[in-house]
């Protein structure tokens, strides 16, 4: 867990930020070149949690989050984010969701203090200082125009958007894309502080698992459109384990207990469900992008 509290009280129902029900989405014919279909996917978020969203380059996790956002209808399913039904009451909940894409649709010829302007118009909690404050955080210049701005200053401009209205959520597509080391832990750590209010949740999207495994209380695994597994993190330590053993002792595991092998120069690396095995074992921990692919080739 990232450090938060326990929510609510004994008997208290936990409060959701995201429920997600048999989502499926078709683009063309998904058998046909060009094609894709995100399929059957439910998964939930509690408030005060940071999900993590891993998956391959078309995989399905921009399509997930567009969907999520309202900015793409679904063939089937339902989404509830904040308690509220998207279809019914989108307009509400948007006030309290912070955005944070790879593209910020921000217009090239506009510079800070012209979208400060902006934003104050789009969100009734827009809070001026704390925009400042996050741009002279992330040395933003106020007179440029976006155009001009680095991958960088852009995601960076992006990010101090989505903390400056006071969200209850944020939905983010690798927000830390294109930022060195030293922004990307900053941007954690904000993260970090954002969640300390246990009313306040994170869906974040990266290809750098380090960056998820610092701050994400869940794990969601995305492949091929699939959802392979949404589960705590914790409980994936605890669940999974890797074993170095030879073929024969391979053969011997129960197969309900195999995930998968990798067959490498020290001889084979097995991944198992810890649960399905008996007796004392020399298990290596596992680390999520190793979890991922196997999993992944296991499909």
């Amino acid at each position: 867990m990232n450090g938060n509290e326990t929510r609510g009280t004994v008997g208290e129902p936990t409060q959701m930020a995201i429920e997600v029900e048999h989502l499926t989405k078709q683009y063309a014919d998904a058998g046909s070149e060009g094609g894709f279909r995100l399929e059957n996917i439910s998964l939930t978020l509690p408030a005060g949690m940071v999900m993590g969203l891993i998956g391959e380059n078309g995989a399905g996790k921009s399509t997930l989050i567009r969907l999520l956002m309202g900015l793409t209808r679904p063939d089937n399913g339902t989404i509830r984010l904040l308690g509220k039904d998207i279809r019914k009451d989108f307009h509400l909940t948007k006030q309290d969701i912070g955005i944070v894409f790879d593209d910020t649709g921000i217009s090239p010829e506009l510079n800070v203090r012209q979208v400060n302007s902006v934003m104050k118009d789009v969100y009734r909690a827009w809070d001026e200082e704390q925009f400042r404050m996050y741009c002279r955080q992330f040395d933003l210049p106020e007179r440029r125009r976006f155009k001009t701005f680095s991958r960088g200053m852009k995601m960076k401009l992006g990010i101090a958007m989505a903390f400056s209205h006071h969200a209850k959520l944020l939905i983010m597509d690798e927000p830390t894309n294109g930022l060195d080391p030293l922004v990307r832990d900053e941007v954690v750590r904000m993260l970090c502080d954002f969640t300390r209010d246990a009313s306040c949740s994170v869906l974040i999207s990266s290809h750098i698992v380090s960056d998820l495994d610092k701050i994400c209380d869940y794990i969601a695994f995305l492949h091929k459109g699939r959802l392979l597994i949404s589960q705590e993190k914790d409980r994936l330590y605890e669940d999974y384990g890797i074993l170095h053993c030879t073929q024969e002792e391979l053969s011997a595991l129960p197969s309900g207990a195999v995930v998968g092998s990798n067959d490498t120069h020290y001889g084979l690396e097995v991944l198992v469900k810890k649960r399905e095995l008996s007796g004392e074992r020399a298990y290596r921990p596992i680390d999520l992008e190793k979890l991922f692919v196997f999993m992944a080739k296991r499909k």
